[in-house]
């Protein structure tokens, strides 16, 4: 039905072009000026139909068509590659338009080659089906719920920046691009990123930021209240409001060049609300005959806005009906062009082809060899884990002046906890600062920062206040490489302070033990330090992982152990660690008691702290000698040496402080299943459960005891098993 109306649509374009006798305002801008806008909306229009042919042959697939959204042409018209854009699904025009100032780069070819899922798209290879180009600034997003909105914050946010930390830029008036439709402004993510642009501009700091709204009234099926999006969008503090009703192409040209011209020049953010159609269903099979009226979409079509641009350059004597005619049929040929190309366009074939994006392996020597200049601790007194911390960041900053460090809370209190405590200090302002209370915003400073070659090391004060941004982590950053097929990518580390073990404090949004959100990410790289010496190794390893092999990294940091100085009685000073120069070997787990012949338990964060004070006990208490792993890494899991020390003892205990649902140790029983299926296995589990406050939170958490009960159970399972059978 949608490629029969593509069809009606393209018969009335030419019919009222051939009349021309319609009374439309003369185009006021230059013929040539016109006639290329115009051409790269023919040339959407054709893109569209030959989307819903290649469905309609199986070649294609689900598909969002920009028909009806044309105007938006004049965005990419006004701006510059050196301009990061990211677009709404409806932008194709942006794209096409803004290629004519890269003559290398073919748009319809690259659109035409993502229609068909092909490893030709300049783009995604064959991922998705994204607007985006590498040459053209224009970068991908499949966001439908202003899920992009944080990163164009954070784009801006570092446009200005980065020459404030003696970083050359692109261009020293570059802006951010961020387009969007009118139902995704009611999206939290969209509000979120609103509050964020006014609060950084009420405190009259600089922001150059271009949002587009593009209004067609729709939400799939759901219809905007009349004058919502302008009562919304006019009302934004401090983001300035312009108005184009995109029934005029040389009018709503003038309004975008006024609102570009603004942001450019004042470095303050606009948003231009633009009035739209939605000539189609809103995507795929979506059939929008079940809730528009044929009168209703009659009227939609005869309004169709792309013949008035037409008969306005006709009206204007910039080119004469033939002219338009022979300029769509021009459109038409191009696009046919791809056709054939597309239809034989190569596709991706195997699952490592799929993932290899994700799975670039990771150069261990290389990461060792850029980590090692950041030793510069050696010698200082035993550390808990807070200063290991807070020493590694230091090091950092000391070393890449293009690191930031923000949160909230981080700068001059130096965190609830105090780990970035005296950083404010020695390295300033414009790097370690304090962002508002949203956590979407914090991780979309650090996505738009991270994309134009700054080192964030953004932090989320609680592991529970993630799930109000894991999208951001999940949808956005996770999979940016994905998307651009490697071309694109967003280093960062982030900072969680996390788990349980607080003797009762602040319930379960201070206590979060569950990790299961992390561990279904595919790409990212999460690491779990629990000692002062562990701190400084890991953060040098990631610093170099983040900055060398371009990975998301994530800490999550054990609140409960960071002022932690003894072990086994107090005053013994053994959990605090003097600092060294080592380097974590990347992804791999630390061993304690390597020699131990009897048992092997793997852990971490909490979990080692516990299993050390029980191992101490098993041998005070059997004689038995227990070889404890600090795995580390939790993302990936070090699962073969994990294994290779489980075959040696033959026993192997899993001390796992998180949720028994979902999280490590499900994963260690599989592999032991998978691929040690003789060792004897067992495991300690916090309860599915959260965390309530004061002394019942011991109910549900692994204690010590449990520890060092399942310990003798799997020994006496090993000793039964070694008597001799009669």
């Amino acid at each position: 039905m949608s490629l029969d109306r593509l069809n009606h649509l393209h018969q009335l374009f030419r019919q009222r072009i051939a009349k021309a006798d319609e009374n439309v305002s003369p185009f006021a801008g230059e013929p040539t000026l016109g006639l290329e806008l115009l051409e790269s909306m023919l040339l959407t229009r054709h893109l569209d139909r030959l989307a819903h042919e290649l469905r309609q042959e199986g070649h294609g697939h689900y598909t969002i068509c920009s028909t009806g959204h044309e105007y938006n042409v004049t965005l990419g018209r006004l701006t510059r590659p050196s301009d990061p854009a990211l677009l709404h699904y409806r932008s194709a025009a942006v794209q096409i338009e803004r290629a004519r100032q890269v003559p290398a780069v073919d748009a319809v070819f690259g659109i035409a080659q993502s229609l068909v899922a092909s490893t030709a798209d300049p783009m995604s290879g064959g991922r998705h089906k994204v607007f985006g180009h590498p040459d053209l600034g224009v970068v991908p997003s499949t966001s439908t719920i202003a899920s992009h909105l944080p990163r164009a914050v954070g784009l801006a946010f570092a446009i200005e920046r980065r020459p404030r930390l003696g970083l050359a830029g692109d261009a020293a008036d570059a802006i951010a691009i961020a387009s969007f439709g009118d139902a995704s402004v009611n999206h939290s993510t969209a509000q979120g990123a609103f509050n964020a642009v006014s609060w950084v501009l009420q405190q009259n700091l600089t922001l150059p930021l271009l949002l587009l709204c593009e209004d067609n009234g729709l939400g799939i099926s759901v219809r905007s209240p009349d004058g919502w999006l302008e009562c919304r969008l006019s009302t934004l503090p401090n983001i300035r409001y312009f108005f184009a009703a995109g029934e005029d192409l040389s009018a709503t040209h003038s309004t975008m060049a006024e609102a570009v011209a603004y942001v450019r020049s004042s470095r303050r953010a606009a948003v231009v609300h633009l009035k739209t159609q939605r000539l189609l269903g809103h995507a795929g099979s979506d059939v929008d005959t079940t809730y528009r009226t044929p009168r209703e979409l009659e009227t939609l079509i005869a309004a169709d806005a792309l013949p008035r641009a037409g008969l306005s350059l006709v009206a204007a004597n910039a080119a004469s009906p033939a002219q338009i005619l022979a300029l769509d049929d021009a459109a038409r040929a191009r696009v046919d062009a791809q056709a054939d190309l597309a239809r034989n366009a190569p596709r991706l074939t195997s699952r490592e082809q799929v993932i290899a994006p994700l799975a670039r392996e990771i150069d261990e020597a290389a990461i060792i060899a850029k980590a090692k200049p950041f030793a510069s601790t050696r010698g200082e007194a035993a550390l808990t884990l807070a200063q290991g911390i807070n020493a590694a960041l230091g090091e950092l900053m000391t070393l890449r002046k293009e690191a930031l460090i923000f949160g909230e809370d981080v700068a001059k209190k130096g965190g609830v906890y105090g780990l970035t405590k005296g950083l404010l200090t020695r390295f300033g302002p414009a790097r370690v600062f304090n962002t508002l209370l949203d956590e979407q915003t914090i991780l979309g400073l650090a996505l738009g920062t991270a994309q134009l070659g700054l080192l964030p090391v953004p932090e989320i004060q609680y592991l529970a206040y993630l799930h109000n941004a894991e999208d951001q982590l999940r949808g956005e950053a996770a999979t940016f490489s994905f998307f651009s097929d490697g071309k694109l990518d967003n280093p960062m580390l982030l900072r969680i302070a996390g788990l349980a073990y607080q003797k009762g404090f602040g319930g379960h949004f201070h206590n979060d033990n569950s990790l299961t959100v992390l561990r279904d990410i595919p790409g990212i790289i999460v690491f779990c330090p629990a000692r002062a010496d562990d701190a400084l190794e890991l953060y040098r390893t990631a610093f170099a992982l983040a900055e060398h092999a371009r990975r998301v990294v994530v800490s999550v940091e054990p609140i409960a152990l960071y002022h932690t100085r003894d072990l086994f009685t107090e005053g013994d000073g053994l959990w605090a660690a003097a600092p060294t120069a080592d380097v974590a070997t990347p992804l791999q787990p630390r061993l304690y008691e390597a020699d131990a012949p009897d048992l092997t338990i793997a852990t971490y964060g909490n979990g080692l702290y516990l299993s050390l004070r029980a191992a101490r006990r098993l041998f005070q208490e059997t004689g038995a000698r227990a070889r404890v792993l600090d795995l580390r890494y939790l993302v990936p899991l070090p699962e073969e040496a994990v294994l290779h020390h489980a075959r040696e003892t033959g026993n192997l205990l899993v001390v796992d402080e998180c949720r028994r649902s979902g999280n490590v140790s499900e994963a260690i029983a599989a592999a032991v299943l998978e691929r040690a299926s003789g060792v004897r296995f067992g495991r300690v589990t916090s309860a599915d459960c959260f965390i309530p406050l004061g002394d019942a939170a011991n109910l549900v958490l692994v204690g010590e005891g449990e520890i060092l009960d399942k310990a003798r159970e799997l020994l006496l399972l090993t000793r039964a098993s070694r008597r001799p059978q009669r």
